[in-house]
């Protein structure tokens, strides 16, 4: 592949920062050789003052560097002012942006009154009604000029009073426009901004900042690895806002938020970052604290090998071609790994945390979708018998000594341990690869032996590239094994261990690269680690789309526009309906990204105005303006409807 038509990051097999032009902002810059800056946006009311103020203070000292706040109509933009006022008569200077949607005259206003403002080019001139419209050429222009007439005495404020903006596409609100001429797709994102930087460079104006936000992160990854080609392929490097939309709450919504993010900043992406949690929105700042102080001082890895050419497409997602090893490979979904290597299997009872129960009346085991495939043992047999669904792996040296060698399969620490091994299984090998291995004479050997499923294990401190540097050995050289991703981690802090992991292995899945995952632990693991692992497994897994095993939940984060308690809300709706796997329920405090995100799952529940709720299916309105009390019921009816109910 063409290296310049595919170029994205300065290197996909080690780590390097990209370069972006600094963009000042209040006096905290962004880009250049800034550090990657975090940010979050209020939930109250903007016509509240002192709440809005106090909110804004518990996310400044929580670690906020920027506080976003929405401004839906002129009211609430002028009282911006106020708001500002009184954050800086109690001491606190944190540059404040102003979120706008629909209000290009709030949009105005704000600029006088804060040092940034974000713009959605879906939605700041043009309007969403689901249409397909055909443009000839010159039609097209005649859109883009009133685009101009409108958006240009929003630059001369910016100018005049020192503000930057944010052009932030969200994948939810493309206009019809640009989705009549590009599609539902990360292209027809990235020129919904690029539209409107050029109407900023024709008038000179470069205090810009861009995002492609969208509740799917692998969307998300390839329009912000497309916006970045696009600006390489025109001249010009502003600097990026990362953030995956909609990501939701707890766990999932750290993975998620992990796994987009991540990614992006793995290959050295991204300038300021948000966490969009349903939680308050002090929550989000240490999360996103944590996932760019990893990068903090990152250096590049010479013991990654270069790459001439490019073999993989970073902007269209296809899965590695393999070949199929027992479950592993081929069509069959990403398999999960538990680590029991420190752990003495003595009780039936100590697999629950990997999803299994024993009944021992029925002498039964029970499980679910989120039980793990394979358990690995190290050197230690169990004193019982494991449950048929769930495959042991030994060590080699163990499973040689073993009596009945069918009922488990060797693990080999090494490429030139299997090569050089007589006794192997018959069905399935588990070979250990690393870096070193690829100019190894042991893997030309046994590259392609249809009883080998490769673990890829990794040391570096920027593991996710020398892994990918293998992955495209493998793939430049037609060896098409199966590949489980592993990965130890040292720490005992679940939240790093959440955000670590999700980025680590995310930042592969989601690019179609490896047949399954295993997460190693510290030394000393117990129960509650071991479940949060699965819980991890799983987790990573669904937010990759490369295997589904629960209810997704599409949830917004909250803002000044939101119609209900969203954190309450979307817990009755979990509450009620987290057991239908792979159904997609989107829960959107207002209209704004609501039918758009609509688009990308089966079920959505709109506010639509106080104690109002319209419900639709997918992207269409089913229900409208259902009071709030009923609404949960309705919408399990309409999923009944459907068919889709369990």
């Amino acid at each position: 592949m063409d290296m310049e038509k595919f170029k994205y990051c300065l290197s996909a097999t080690r780590y390097k920062r990209y370069k972006t032009r600094e963009v000042n902002i209040g006096g905290v810059p962004l880009g250049g050789d800034n550090p990657i800056r975090v940010q979050s946006m209020t939930t109250t009311d903007t016509m509240d003052t002192i709440a809005t103020v106090e909110q804004s203070i518990r996310m400044i000292e929580a670690g906020c560097e920027y506080v976003r706040i929405t401004a839906p109509s002129i009211n609430e933009a002028r009282n911006l002012e106020n708001i500002k006022k009184e954050l800086r008569k109690r001491g606190y200077k944190t540059p404040l942006i102003a979120d706008i949607h629909f209000t290009p005259n709030a949009a105005e206003v704000a600029a006088r009154i804060v040092e940034k403002v974000r713009i959605n080019p879906g939605n700041y001139v043009d309007k969403k009604k689901f249409q397909t419209i055909e443009y000839t050429d010159k039609q097209y222009e005649e859109e883009i000029e009133r685009i101009r007439e409108r958006f240009v005495p929003l630059l001369k404020i910016c100018k005049e009073y020192g503000t930057a903006i944010r052009i932030g596409t969200n994948h939810g609100s493309l206009s019809d426009r640009i989705m009549s001429r590009y599609g539902d797709t990360p292209l027809g994102m990235v020129e919904s901004a690029l539209e409107f930087v050029r109407i900023c460079r024709d008038e000179n104006f470069h205090d810009i900042v861009l995002s492609m936000k969208a509740s799917n992160p692998q969307v998300m990854v390839q329009a912000y690895r497309l916006l970045v080609n696009k600006m390489e392929e025109e001249g010009f490097n502003y600097p990026l806002h990362l953030g995956v939309t909609e990501a939701g709450d707890g766990e999932d919504g750290r993975i998620k938020s992990a796994v987009g993010i991540g990614a992006l900043l793995e290959d050295g992406l991204g300038d300021t970052i948000r966490v969009s949690l349903t939680e308050e929105p002090e929550n989000e700042i240490p999360v996103a604290i944590t996932l760019a102080e990893r990068y903090a001082d990152r250096g590049g890895h010479e013991s990654i090998p270069s790459i001439k050419k490019v073999v993989i497409n970073p902007f269209n997602y296809k899965r590695r071609e393999t070949f199929e090893v027992s479950d592993f490979g081929g069509a069959n979904v990403p398999k999960v790994i538990a680590d029991f290597e420190s752990v003495d299997l003595k009780e039936e009872k100590q697999l629950k945390s990997i999803g299994y129960t024993y009944d021992a009346e029925t002498d039964k085991w029970n499980y679910s979708d989120q039980s793990a495939d394979y358990i690995y043992l190290g050197k230690k047999i169990p004193a019982f018998n494991l449950p048929t669904n769930l495959k042991p792996i030994l060590d080699y040296d163990e499973w040689i000594k073993s009596e009945n060698k069918t009922e488990y399969f060797p693990y080999f620490g090494s490429t030139k341990d299997f090569a050089q091994s007589i006794s192997k299984s018959f069905v399935m090998n588990f070979v250990e690869l690393n870096i070193n291995d690829i100019k190894n004479k042991s893997l030309e050997i046994i590259k392609n032996d249809p009883r080998i499923v490769f673990v890829l294990t990794t040391g570096n401190l920027h593991g996710m590239a020398e892994q990918r540097r293998v992955f495209f050995h493998l793939i430049e050289n037609d060896i098409k094994n199966p590949v489980v991703i592993r990965r130890a981690y040292s720490t005992d802090d679940s939240e790093k261990l959440t955000l670590y992991s999700s980025t680590d292995f995310g930042a592969l899945l989601i690019d179609g690269l490896g047949d399954g995952v295993w997460i190693t632990p510290a030394a000393k693991s117990d129960a509650g680690a071991t479940e949060l692992i699965n819980r991890l497994s799983f987790g990573i897994l669904q937010a990759t789309r490369a295997r589904i095993s629960k209810t997704e939940y599409i949830a917004c984060p909250s803002c000044g526009r939101t119609l209900f308690d969203l954190v309450e809300v979307t817990n009755k709706i979990r509450k009620r309906t987290e057991h239908l796997k792979g159904v997609k329920i989107a829960i959107m405090g207002c209209i704004v990204n609501g039918p758009g995100e609509m688009a990308d799952a089966d079920y959505g529940y709109v506010g639509s105005g106080p104690g109002k709720i319209t419900l639709y299916r997918g992207k269409d309105i089913v229900k409208r303006n259902i009071k709030s009390e009923y609404a949960l019921d309705e919408l399990i009816e309409l999923i009944k409807e459907d068919g889709n109910w369990i």
